[in-house]
């Protein structure tokens, strides 16, 4: 199963790609792949003139189980009862999966661009929005053609500290997502995606 996703032709990832909720605590591919999956989309994934704003932990195992041991507390502590149940009914799910990547943007990097391209100055918080964007799929696709499902999810900012000072993530980084990842024991939530027009979405000119 290892490199699989380096001999998946592009396209076919891209349509593969989907959402699963029901995760193992196991893995398709050593953790030295995951680490190489996810290194190589933090080299290689592109942004605004190249301001690479992105930051990542890992987080696997163990650690994996802990960090959502530690979101579970974070939201019993601080919210109402009656919510805490009510995203309790997900957690069980996510913390029985094998891995979650947590994504980060560098405010620093943003402010020294946004400093050093004064014309541009209020686009580069979006382009960072973007560019974190485009790490978490490359990422996702990567996974699911090792074989693994994954989920997204966004619990910031209430995680947002006790995150940070687990693994002692600089206060400059911004939390964004949580990736969660473990091998699958059920198809996708939506195995068949509902699509609009594409004559709604897309417009071609000068075709030959």
């Amino acid at each position: 199963m290892a490199d699989m996703a380096a001999k998946k032709p592009f396209f076919e990832a891209v349509k593969d790609r989907r959402t699963y909720y029901a995760l193992t605590h196991e893995s398709t591919i050593p953790d030295s792949r995951i680490h190489e999956i996810v290194k190589d989309a933090i080299l290689h994934t592109p942004s605004a003139f190249n301001s690479q704003t992105t930051r990542a932990v890992v987080l696997l195992g163990e650690e994996h189980t802990k960090t959502w041991d530690l979101i579970i507390e974070v939201y019993k502590q601080q919210l109402p009862e009656e919510k805490f149940n009510r995203a309790n009914q997900r957690f069980p799910g996510f913390k029985a999966a094998y891995g979650t990547i947590l994504f980060y943007e560098d405010s620093t990097s943003v402010r020294e661009f946004q400093e050093k391209f004064k014309t541009y100055e209020d686009k580069f918080p979006g382009w960072s929005e973007q560019t974190n964007g485009m790490h978490q799929y490359v990422i996702w696709t990567a996974l699911e053609a090792e074989g693994l499902g994954v989920n997204l999810q966004h619990y910031n900012p209430l995680i947002d500290v006790r995150l940070a000072t687990e693994y002692k993530v600089p206060e400059t980084w911004n939390l964004k997502a949580q990736m969660v990842f473990g091998k699958p024991t059920s198809g996708p939530a939506n195995p068949e995606k509902n699509f609009k027009p594409i004559d709604e979405r897309l417009k071609v000119y000068g075709a030959k």
